[in-house]
């Protein structure tokens, strides 16, 4: 579905520009033919050179045509390796492209990914503030019973109503981010906002996201990153040009060879007389130009270094991504750990404070005041273990595309 968005498509785009490039790069260490027919017809002016000779000439016709058939072959022999080294340098930047069309396709999946938990998180913590809603209503349904038989008091009512309303809040804060990001995904995958809105308001309960392994070597790990790879690429074609510079150092020589027919009749054009053969070799050499061929090696020496400077940053910024992706990924997970023990422990006090409510023993607050921070945190670790398969996702991408689970 990633197919549609138009960021994608403009990586695609790019890539396709790198491979003809790439190729035309190549054509550039091979042989030219050149296959050219022609036929002229001409009317000699009697007022010119020539015609001032020949228009004494008894029954002389001034117009004639003239047939040539032929195909002129050229070749610059690569001795000082200039085209294979612009070639290596276009391939190279190639190369680059399709690691940064990956990158894209990369950075894509997985915010989509992590869109698409958001919502099925929001989903989750909907659940629980509609549960939330629905009991605080009825114990302020209760109240009012209570203090219509003057049992209980206006302060009682007062904080059981700011309870619902702070539920119907929270409510409505979560709808508002499950539409937020689901239009989000809409254009992700290429479409309108609201595309996809039905099939995503369908409940689903988070999916199970593939725990990461530690057992790959950390080099291993940050070679494969799209980043990494189209940065060494882009280090390689620049010294690539540093090569394609030195070459105009040496002389270039190329070999030239064209045969054809040539006849002032149809008739005899393709004869042994009409047989027009040629071959020419040519040098050329930049001797009086080596200043700027100079300028040029230096300014190619230091995008050399500039590459390489970019790379050594990609790489470390790359360490930095694996490690705070593991690291978040870790921490979540023992927080999950910890809040479920404390939801279960303020489950059994919320129970007992309710009972020794009804029993009469305790305030209506300290009996709210329990059942909210019970259903806190209950939103609490819903959030949690959606942040867990979040930051799983974080650690495909920072992994630079997936791992062995």
């Amino acid at each position: 579905m990633l197919t549609q968005n138009l960021d994608l498509k403009a990586a695609y785009a790019r890539v396709l520009q790198g491979r003809a490039i790439a190729r035309s790069a190549a054509a550039q260490m091979l042989p030219t033919l050149d296959f050219s027919p022609q036929v002229s017809a001409t009317r000699l002016s009697e007022e010119g050179l020539i015609g001032h000779i020949v228009r004494e000439i008894p029954h002389f016709n001034r117009d004639y045509r003239e047939y040539n058939v032929g195909g002129v072959a050229s070749w610059e022999l690569d001795i000082a390796g200039g085209l294979r080294r612009a070639h290596e340098a276009a391939r190279d930047e190639f190369q680059a492209a399709e690691a940064e069309g990956d990158g894209t396709r990369l950075s894509l999946a997985a915010e989509a990914a992590d869109t698409y938990l958001r919502i099925r998180g929001d989903q989750a913590r909907l659940r629980i503030a509609r549960d939330v809603f629905t009991s605080n209503q009825k114990m302020m349904d209760l109240i009012r019973q209570r203090r219509s038989r003057n049992v209980a008091d206006d302060r009682e009512l007062s904080s059981a109503t700011v309870v619902v309303e702070a539920a119907r809040q929270n409510m409505i804060d979560i709808e508002k981010d499950e539409e937020t990001q689901s239009n989000r995904l809409d254009v992700l995958m290429g479409t309108q906002p609201g595309t996809y809105a039905v099939e995503l308001r369908i409940y689903a309960e988070l999916p199970a996201v593939p725990a990461p392994s530690a057992n790959a070597q950390p080099l291993e790990v940050l070679r494969r990153r799209p980043d990494v790879i189209a940065s060494e690429r882009r280090l390689a074609a620049s010294n690539a040009r540093i090569g394609e510079a030195l070459a105009n150092y040496y002389p270039k020589i190329s070999l030239q060879g064209a045969l054809g027919f040539e006849s002032m009749s149809p008739q005899q054009l393709f004869t042994a007389p009409g047989f027009q053969p040629t071959a020419t070799g040519a040098l050329r050499w930049r001797i009086f130009d080596f200043g700027k061929i100079s300028s040029d090696v230096s300014r190619a020496r230091g995008s050399y270094a500039e590459a390489l400077a970019s790379y050594q940053a990609t790489m470390l910024r790359a360490a930095e991504d694996v490690e705070d992706a593991f690291f978040h990924l870790s921490q979540t997970r023992q927080a999950i750990a910890s809040q479920m023990h404390n939801v279960e422990a303020l489950h059994h006090a919320a129970a007992l404070t309710w009972q020794s409510y009804t029993a009469g023993t305790l305030a209506l607050n300290d009996a709210l005041q329990a059942n909210i921070t019970l259903l806190n945190a209950q939103d609490r670790l819903a959030s949690m273990r959606a942040e867990e398969d979040r930051a799983a996702v974080e650690c495909f991408r920072a992994l630079g595309g997936g791992w062995q689970s």
